[in-house]
């Protein structure tokens, strides 16, 4: 298959199963019948394998194919988009201590005012995602890597848009007022006047486990992909898989707490 249409196609599978099984009518239908739960593993399980297989395409067939535009040959230019993908690298870390908090946590009692890295923007890993993506679409040295680098900004881009949507309707006039007061563009909130930066909030341990991250992931770039991407596979949905263990902990906690003061209120 030729490469690049076969990663294209892949992404295709990818964001369409990723964004449709999260849509109004399918996942209610999907929960009415499997539960909120079993919807959840499901739709963990499909985004998985869509993914494994992306990537597992891409590992087998990154140095096939007419090449890209590797600008990365311009030392400038190849700094600067190296600069990007290290703060995409820190903001996903970040997303992961903002995240139980946020409105867009599944499980808990998210809050509802914007605290930390969701002032400079409320979508911290679907940015992360669109940096890390974009500037790889421009490093590029063949073409098959940067249709797959432009599927990762893709999924950022429309991820962002898609869940905003979904919790508009699902939550209304709480998280309105949340989208008001904070934007997915970093900093553009602040710069508007609808929001602050408060340094106290800011999560500067995982800032920094995101920029150590960054230095290993340079180091070790040449052989990410190495074995067909087991390795990257590994780490990667080895950490979703963890989050997502986590997230059925605090949910069950927040459940048992809610059961608690409901019977304790006369």
């Amino acid at each position: 298959m030729n490469p690049v249409l076969g990663t294209a196609a892949l992404w295709l599978v990818m964001l369409g199963t990723h964004i449709g099984l999260a849509s109004r009518r399918p996942r209610a239908a999907l929960v009415a019948r499997l539960g909120e739960q079993g919807y959840l593993l499901l739709f963990s399980l499909v985004a998985a394998v869509s993914f494994a297989g992306l990537v597992h395409f891409y590992a087998e067939h990154r140095f096939e194919g007419p090449p890209g535009l590797a600008l990365g040959s311009n030392p400038l230019l190849r700094m600067t988009l190296i600069s990007v993908i290290v703060l995409g690298v820190v903001l996903a870390a970040t997303s992961l201590v903002d995240y139980p908090r946020s409105p867009m946590a599944i499980f808990g009692r998210p809050a509802s005012e914007p605290y930390g890295i969701s002032r400079i923007t409320r979508h911290s890993f679907f940015v992360a995602m669109a940096l890390i993506g974009g500037a790889h679409v421009l490093l590029a040295p063949h073409l098959v890597g940067a249709v797959f680098a432009g599927g990762l900004a893709v999924l950022g881009l429309l991820g962002s848009w898609h869940q905003d949507r979904k919790l508009l309707r699902l939550r209304g006039e709480p998280y309105a007022a949340y989208v008001a007061a904070t934007s997915t563009i970093p900093f553009a909130a602040i710069l508007a006047g609808r929001q602050r930066l408060v340094l106290r909030e800011l999560p500067l341990r995982a800032l920094a486990v995101g920029a150590v991250v960054a230095v290993l992931l340079r180091a070790l770039h040449d052989s990410l992909l190495a074995h067909g991407g087991f390795w990257f596979l590994s780490v990667v949905l080895g950490g979703a898989g963890l989050q997502m263990v986590q997230g059925f902990r605090r949910g069950r906690r927040a459940a048992r707490v809610r059961a608690s003061l409901a019977h304790d209120t006369p």
